[in-house]
C-alpha cells in the first residue's frame, strides 16, 4: 500500500511535466516571433531580449524543483540509480532557466549537459525500472537529434528538444502514476 506521503510526492512526477510544458507553451503562444524552424526554446528565456522571459525561466525553475522532489522522495524507492540520475537532470534543468542565453557559453554548456543527462535517465530508467516507456523514450530522443544533426528535415534546434522533453516526460508520468497506483514492487 502506497502511503499518503508517498502519494502526494508522486503527484510531483506528475505535475512537473505538466507545469513545464504549459510555461513553454505559453511563452510560444505569447512570442509572434517564435518559430520552430529557427529557434530554440531557450530563446523564448532570454533575459534581454525576450519579453516572456519569466515565464519560461520560472517554469524551468519549478519544473527541476519538482522533477528532484520526486526523485528523490519516491522514485529512489523503486528505481535508486535513476531517481540520482533524474535529480541530477532537474537540477540542470534549473541551470538552463538560471544561466539563460544572456550567458551564451555556459548556457550552451547546461543545455548539452540537461540533454544528456536526460538521455542517460531514461536508459538506465530502462535497465533499472524495466520499463517500455523508457525505452522508447530513448528511441526518440536519439531518433529526434541524429535526425537533426544530419539535416534530415529543416528544423530549428527547439523541434528536438521538445520532442525529447516529451518523450521523457512520458515514462517520469507514468512511473509516477504506476506509484500511486501501487502498481511497484520495493
Amino acid at each position: 500500500m502506497v502511503s499518503l506521503n508517498e502519494r502526494v510526492y508522486a503527484l510531483t512526477g506528475l505535475v512537473a511535466p505538466i507545469f513545464g510544458h504549459i510555461c513553454v507553451i505559453t511563452s510560444i503562444m505569447l512570442s509572434p516571433w517564435f518559430g520552430w524552424e529557427k529557434n530554440a526554446i531557450s530563446d523564448l528565456g532570454h533575459a534581454t531580449g525576450s519579453e516572456v522571459a519569466p515565464i519560461l525561466n520560472f517554469g524551468l525553475l519549478f519544473t527541476g524543483l519538482l522533477l528532484i522532489i520526486y526523485a528523490l522522495t519516491t522514485l529512489r524507492k523503486y528505481a535508486k540509480w535513476t531517481s540520482y540520475c533524474l535529480a541530477v537532470s532537474g537540477f540542470l534543468l534549473q541551470l538552463v532557466a538560471m544561466f539563460d542565453e544572456v550567458y551564451v557559453s555556459l548556457h550552451l554548456t547546461v543545455s548539452i549537459l540537461f540533454f544528456i543527462s536526460l538521455a542517460l535517465t531514461s536508459i538506465l530508467f530502462v535497465i533499472e525500472g524495466k520499463s517500455y516507456a523508457a525505452a522508447t523514450a530513448s528511441l526518440v530522443i536519439l531518433i529526434s537529434w541524429v535526425l537533426f544533426f544530419m539535416k534530415i528535415f529543416s528544423s530549428g534546434i527547439a523541434v528536438p528538444e521538445i520532442i525529447s522533453s516529451i518523450a521523457v516526460s512520458s515514462w517520469i508520468m507514468y512511473s509516477a502514476l504506476k506509484i500511486l497506483r501501487g502498481e511497484y514492487k520495493d
